[in-house]
């Protein structure tokens, strides 16, 4: 089914459950990276890492070709927000923070996901504006469920409430023009959810619709510079950037976070669906 105008693909239970196995490829990934994150490692061993683990899982790296990327990660190291292009020379060193950007594709279902890490020995004001982030899009994932329930919910719900979330949290650099996207059998899909934003505007959050909800900060001005490369986006003013971003779908009895190992459970609580086996259940 697709809804008119903005052309939002609403998926059934079925539907949702690939995108869950998809979502799985990329938390996995994802796992493994974190723990190799560590000084003298560098971003294309992450992507080495990331490419491996999707293939073996019988997946394909969304990103690896997408309007001609390069790479299965985009690897945004300090001033980095997002789309930088790993590299064996960009080596991690002690106190650098790294938001790692991945993408996988099951049976021709996307899931995409990204997490911010401390190297070695980072300032905590740094590890705090990636929790900030972090907060933020559990924020915005669980307006979306009480949203739906509610059956009044709307787009901007989402974005209020992850800017209220940093907002709340100090003096941050919320990036604009970048933001969230519908995601299923396309990587990007309509609509586009912003970070920021009044509630109650936009298309209404019904059952069926999956988004990829990614909250991006800085540590200073809001603004933002494309590199030569035609891919890397960085803050104008130097500041280091978090980023982070889960896959959600909403079903008729909560939410799915697709790409959280334990489907959100541990953040959301019973706002999340019955789908998700809880902890005491699951085998």
């Amino acid at each position: 089914m697709r809804r008119p105008q903005l052309d939002i693909q609403l998926k059934t239970p079925e539907q949702i459950e690939k995108m869950r196995a998809a979502g799985l490829v990329v938390a996995e990934a994802l796992r493994r990276m974190r723990e190799a994150v560590a000084p003298g490692v560098s971003t294309a061993d992450l992507d080495a890492i990331a490419e491996t683990t999707i293939r073996e899982a019988g997946a394909v790296p969304s990103f690896k070709g997408y309007h001609g990327f390069p790479a299965s990660i985009c690897s945004s190291v300090n001033e980095q927000i997002v789309h930088a292009i790993p590299s064996p020379k960009q080596v991690l060193a002690d106190g650098d923070l790294i938001s790692i950007d991945c993408g996988a594709v099951l049976d021709g279902w996307h899931g995409d996901a990204a997490i911010t890490v401390g190297v070695g020995e980072v300032d905590p004001a740094l590890l705090r504006m990636a929790d900030v982030a972090e907060d933020a899009m559990w924020a915005g994932i669980a307006a979306a469920a009480r949203g739906a329930a509610s059956g009044k919910g709307r787009l901007t719900d989402i974005s209020h409430a992850v800017e209220r979330a940093v907002r709340k949290a100090g003096r941050y650099g919320i990036v604009d023009g970048y933001g969230g996207h519908g995601i299923g059998t396309e990587m990007h899909q309509d609509p586009h959810v912003l970070n920021h934003g009044r509630p109650g505007k936009g298309p209404r959050l019904v059952p069926g619709l999956a988004l990829a909800i990614e909250p991006m900060i800085t540590m200073g001005s809001p603004r933002t510079a494309e590199l030569a490369d035609g891919w890397t986006v960085v803050t104008r003013d130097g500041s280091r950037a978090a980023h982070v971003e889960h896959s959600m779908a909403l079903l008729p009895d909560g939410v799915w976070v697709l790409t959280a190992h334990d489907g959100g459970r541990s953040r959301l609580g019973d706002l999340v669906t019955a789908r998700q086996p809880s902890a005491t259940t699951t085998p």
